[in-house]
């Protein structure tokens, strides 16, 4: 297992991470046994979805080994419709995923009433997959296998990790190049960090989570991505009384280069300019993310990678114990999460039943209350508000904010 790989499994001891794929077909299908058994087939098809977890020693990082697939789980659904729905699969986060059985589950719903975009009942899939398996692009790649895509899920290769002190004077060297070319103008700096807001402070009561599915037409801007960017500042600063000037969202980007892991993204920041005019904060917007990404490919972040691949298992295993989930920090990164990941042509099935349309809902975590996932396929787009009541006490007024600024 890759280092970074391994940090997200023992990471999820402390913080789970389970991932909730969410795909919506029309109808349901003509035989649901034999749409269950085409699932199943696929999977045993796919080595990505015939692997789970063996940690045996405290001093090597765990391995990847064969294991049998699983049958999906079908679940009965009290308030049959697409709220309910949503509902119960807010309760499938109290049952993480056990990687060592078995790091996916797929879940399914039917029949599914109100579905956006669909003329009657439906059904729903989720499947459920453990970030140590596979980030937002890698899970959606298996998703696709699972419903039916001709595509398969690319190996990743076992990893080479090298010589961690050679490594970390290659990732030193690195980075005081890094250094000079920010002070030369040649790269820009990276956003500082910012005060914690109440969407920071630790996760608490009732949560939920909600949907606004839009057409790609009606997403102005030079990207889905920078137009949910660009509302959510309006929505939350509206929401928070005008007290966000400072707002920034975290935002998972994916690295450039070949995959060395199955965890191939870095968390970036982006600030949200609420009080700009929305033409001027677009521009901010789609500078900042030109800027991080001039950054991602700077030799400096491949070698600080290469050196992190490098850190003896022991070390790291060590490393990630000593993680206070109860510490509460002034200053974070970004006030909220903006998980952007477009999941292909709407070319899936569930049995004979065509898909409508997929979401996701970024985790929460100790020092994050308020995640928004956006998840396309084809030219439908579904923006997911994912919140605790400590952060957002009324998600219903927030997600008619966020519609509103849409």
């Amino acid at each position: 297992m890759a280092a970074v790989d391994a940090q997200f499994y023992w990471m999820s001891a402390k913080i789970p991470n389970d991932q909730f794929l969410l795909y919506a077909f029309a109808g349901e299908p003509a035989d649901a046994a034999r749409a269950i058994d085409d699932a199943v087939r696929r999977a045993r098809a796919c080595k990505a979805l015939t692997i789970r977890v063996s940690d045996g020693s405290p001093l090597t990082y765990p391995r990847w080994v064969p294991m049998p697939v699983e049958p999906p789980r079908v679940h009965h659904l009290d308030d049959a419709g697409w709220r309910g729905c949503l509902d119960a699969v807010m309760r499938l986060v109290d049952d993480q995923l056990d990687v060592r059985r078995s790091p996916w589950r797929l879940h399914l719903f039917a029949p599914v009433h109100d579905i956006p975009g669909s003329g009657g009942p439906g059904s729903v899939a989720v499947l459920q997959v453990a970030h140590a398996l596979a980030d937002g692009a890698r899970a959606s790649a298996m998703a696709g296998w699972l419903f039916g895509r001709a595509e398969p899920v690319p190996d990743v290769s076992a990893p080479s990790a090298g010589f961690l002190p050679w490594r970390a004077f290659e990732a030193a060297r690195a980075h005081r190049q890094l250094v000079r070319d920010m002070a030369a103008g040649v790269l820009e700096k990276p956003a500082e960090s910012r005060p914690a807001l109440i969407t920071n402070t630790r996760p608490a009561g009732a949560r939920a989570v909600r949907t606004l599915v839009r057409h790609r037409s009606q997403l102005p801007g030079p990207t889905v991505t920078v137009a949910v960017l660009r509302a959510v500042a309006d929505a939350l600063s509206d929401y928070l009384g005008g007290v966000a000037g400072s707002l920034g969202a975290e935002v998972p980007m994916i690295k450039p280069g070949a995959r060395q892991a199955h965890n191939h993204f870095r968390n970036v920041t982006v600030g949200l300019y609420p009080d700009l005019p929305r033409e001027a904060r677009t521009e901010r917007i789609v500078a900042e993310l030109a800027d991080v990404r001039r950054r991602a490919e700077h030799p400096a972040a491949r070698a600080a990678d290469r050196a992190f691949a490098a850190v003896p298992a022991a070390l790291l295993r060590w490393g990630v114990a000593q993680f206070d989930v109860d510490a509460r920090p002034t200053l974070v990164s970004g006030n909220t999460v903006v998980s952007s990941v477009h999941r292909g042509p709407a070319d899936l099935h569930l049995g004979d039943a065509p898909v409508l349309l997929t979401a996701g809902f970024p985790a929460l975590s100790p020092a994050m209350g308020l995640t928004h996932g956006v998840h396309g396929i084809g030219d439908t787009v579904a923006i997911s508000v994912h919140a605790a009541e400590s952060a957002i006490g009324d998600i219903d007024a927030y997600v008619q904010a966020l519609e509103s600024a849409l």
